[in-house]
């Protein structure tokens, strides 16, 4: 189905009975790229997974929008259940990026929250927004309108995405349906989202920053960190592990790893993925 979020198209998608749960992925993710983990999920939970503007087959927001927030973000989270009529307390799961999203709108709405799945979560530790956010985010649509102008996605956007993918699997595949990769990847949406998510990242991440001084979880909130653990003893594997430790650390989580698994942990390992949401409530 489709939801009008803020004046924007999204694409959104609810399935299964009990205790809702709602899934959002990481940066140039798609809601088909949890097809894997929804299965275990549905007998259990109402499942809700949509698309940001841009992704998958929702709009992109208006060319005057000011570029992704984490409030913002938080919103379009609570925006999508209000849309739903789901107005309870909800398990919220983000992968990668979207860790921010989820984190923050369970800081910024508690009382919506049941609990909190941060799935190989954006880690930074100290980080600084940079300046002019603004340029940075026009800078960000003028690139992606003079490529989209070329072909270049059209061209290019399904095996960058097919790349993207395999490198982050140890199955070193791309397990989402080709016909519904074409159809999202070789549009100018996906590349101007994607541009501007990441062009915005680290003043997401320093927002998230000030937010854990200002706003903090609800007491007593299930929350679980699950890191993927690829298998190699590198000292990149190490360090990854380490940040997720402490990141479980400082929300109080409950840490696991499941191995082995790359960072789309929803391919590889989409049982320990369910098998976190489930436990979180």
């Amino acid at each position: 189905m489709f939801l009008r979020i803020d004046g924007t198209p999204l694409h959104v998608r609810t399935e299964g009975s009990g205790p809702v749960c709602l899934l959002t992925g990481g940066l140039g993710s798609s809601w088909f790229d949890w097809d894997l983990v929804v299965p275990f999920l549905t007998p259990y939970r109402t499942v809700v997974r949509f698309d940001r503007p841009g992704y998958g087959l929702s709009a992109s927001e208006p060319a005057a929008s000011p570029g992704p927030t984490l409030a913002g973000e938080a919103d379009r989270i609570r925006g999508v259940l209000d849309a739903l009529g789901l107005r309870g307390p909800c398990t919220v799961a983000g992968h990668s990026l979207a860790a921010f999203h989820v984190e923050a709108f369970a800081r910024l709405h508690p009382e919506r929250t049941a609990g909190l799945v941060l799935l190989d979560g954006s880690v930074e530790p100290d980080p600084r927004p940079l300046p002019a956010p603004e340029l940075r985010d026009l800078a960000a649509r003028t690139v992606a309108g003079a490529a989209t102008a070329v072909a270049v996605p059209y061209l290019f956007g399904p095996v960058a995405r097919r790349l993207a993918a395999r490198a982050a699997t140890v199955r070193r595949e791309d397990l989402a349906p080709p016909p519904l990769v074409r159809r999202c990847y070789r549009t100018g949406r996906a590349l101007r989202a994607l541009l501007r998510e990441n062009t915005a990242y680290l003043d997401l991440a320093a927002a998230l920053a000030d937010l854990r001084g200002t706003a903090p979880l609800p007491e007593g909130l299930p929350v679980t960190v699950l890191a993927a653990d690829d298998g190699c003893r590198t000292r990149r594997t190490r360090e990854w592990l380490g940040s997720q430790r402490d990141l479980a650390a400082l929300l109080g989580a409950d840490f696991r790893t499941t191995a082995p698994a790359g960072h789309l942990v929803m391919f590889d390992r989409p049982d320990a993925v369910a098998s976190a949401i489930l436990d979180t409530r």
